[in-house]
């Protein structure tokens, strides 16, 4: 069956079109709370959200669609995704949700869910939550109805637990860092955690008006962050995304360390410890770089579909613990149970610390092979796998890169986009390559 509503990350789109309206949502909830009950006499779920003007409006339906099938809630108010995760497990909850769209503009919004052991459900269960949506409600009588509560502490329990997976023996003491929570879920989170661990912290990103989220800050906009930490001149930069999920860094002359990077650090770390590292799991994204620096280790990367939920069903299959993604979203599954951006920057940090080398001294032997991303905007109905010029063009590409880079092409899960990606050891090269393949796209 093909998903109608899910995504790669959820049901996600702009505020007041389908299928981000009130009414879907509270049916949204209704069928999900029909589908919990099924293995359930009465399930418990979490909500928590980002700072959105619009997860005001979601909120109120979901709650009222869980309550209406017999199913008792706990809102959580503005929380990281990955503090929802670790709640639903920490308070044995049936489902934890969480309201948000990431890293896009406060206009969108969405939906996301995670098991009581506060890892992303799987394709069948989706399916059939959206099997559950296509039946007529089934409304529970008064009686049965389900309650509503707040858990006021839950910032203070997520904050505990971020420091929880920092190293006891070690202490940011002597660090300048500027952290920039993306004016999103980790706004009032983020700056305490490195705070109490030890460093000095100037916060920017942390003033939500719920129409500012990612807007000129955030992981998706590192220029703020480039600036802040030169300003202040400090050691590090930490930039989260809207649900502070995924992590961006920043030395302190500005340069940029994407998730790729930040992972190989990551397994090289744990090797320098003596631990086995049998394997790590990217994306069809992941830099070659990385794959040929890890391979000299000994260390096998296995490459999957590109969205952090694919990246830890392989980790989860082998019972390997490492993997992420470019974009930021990093795995530790000896820490959480899925992407964090607080506890990947915070593994990375402990590695600097423990070693006394810099980010950039720890990955001084790894080089990323340039990589082109260029985004075409697909039109309804437009049916870009059927293009031939595209299919020809492609394939003459990947003639003239042989063994020395790779053409990817993919339709994003979250936006009506179609991602064109070409990688090669000459910059110019992917460049012009990718300009043709958005030549073959648009006509």
């Amino acid at each position: 069956m093909i998903r109608k509503y899910f995504g790669t990350d959820g049901i996600r789109g702009t505020v007041g079109q389908p299928p981000i309206t009130p009414d879907f949502v509270l049916r949204l909830a209704h069928a999900v709370g029909r589908v919990l009950k099924r293995t359930e006499a009465r399930p418990t779920v979490l909500i928590g959200k980002d700072t959105r003007i619009s997860g005001y409006m979601l909120e109120s339906a979901l709650e009222s669609g869980f309550n209406s099938a017999g199913v008792d809630v706990v809102l959580l108010g503005p929380l990281p995704t990955p503090g929802v995760a670790y709640l639903t497990r920490a308070q044995r909850a049936s489902l934890g949700v969480v309201i948000s769209a990431s890293h896009n503009a406060y206009a969108d919004n969405g939906i996301k869910f995670f098991s009581a052991q506060g890892a992303k459900l799987d394709d069948a269960w989706e399916l059939a939550v959206e099997a559950a949506l296509e039946e007529p409600p089934v409304w529970a009588d008064s009686a049965a109805l389900g309650k509503a509560r707040r858990l006021d502490d839950a910032a203070g329990r997520y904050i505990e637990f971020c420091k929880s997976t920092f190293a006891n023996d070690l202490t940011l003491k002597g660090l300048r860092i500027v952290v920039d929570g993306a004016h999103g879920a980790a706004y009032h989170i983020a700056p305490k955690v490195f705070h109490e661990l030890g460093a000095e912290v100037t916060a920017i990103g942390c003033a939500p008006d719920g129409m500012n989220i990612n807007a000129g800050v955030g992981a998706t906009h590192p220029q703020a962050l480039i600036a802040a930490v030169k300003q202040h001149k400090a050691d590090y930069g930490i930039a989260l995304d809207g649900d502070a999920d995924r992590l961006q860094l920043v030395d302190s002359h500005g340069r940029l360390f994407n998730g790729d990077e930040l992972l190989y650090l990551m397994v090289n770390e744990r090797l320098a410890r003596g631990e086995k590292v049998p394997g790590t799991v990217g994306t069809l994204m992941t830099n070659m770089a990385i794959e040929l620096a890890l391979k000299n280790k000994g260390v096998e990367l296995v490459r999957t579909k590109v969205g952090d939920r694919y990246v830890l069903e392989e980790l989860e299959k082998r019972g390997w613990l490492l993997g992420g993604e470019g974009s930021g979203h990093l795995l530790a599954l000896d820490k959480h149970t899925t992407g964090d951006g607080l506890i990947s920057a915070l593994q990375v940090l402990q590695a600097c610390v423990r070693s006394g080398k810099t980010v950039a001294q720890l990955l001084a032997g790894v080089t990323l092979f340039p990589q082109t991303l260029l985004n075409v905007h697909l039109k309804p109905g437009q049916d870009w796998a059927s293009n031939a010029l595209l299919k020809s063009e492609t394939a003459a590409i990947e003639a003239e890169l042989g063994q020395t880079g790779r053409v990817l092409i993919r339709a994003s899960g979250t936006e009506p986009l179609l991602r064109l990606m070409v990688e090669a050891r000459d910059a110019d090269q992917a460049l012009r390559a990718a300009e043709r393949l958005v030549t073959a796209v648009t006509g």
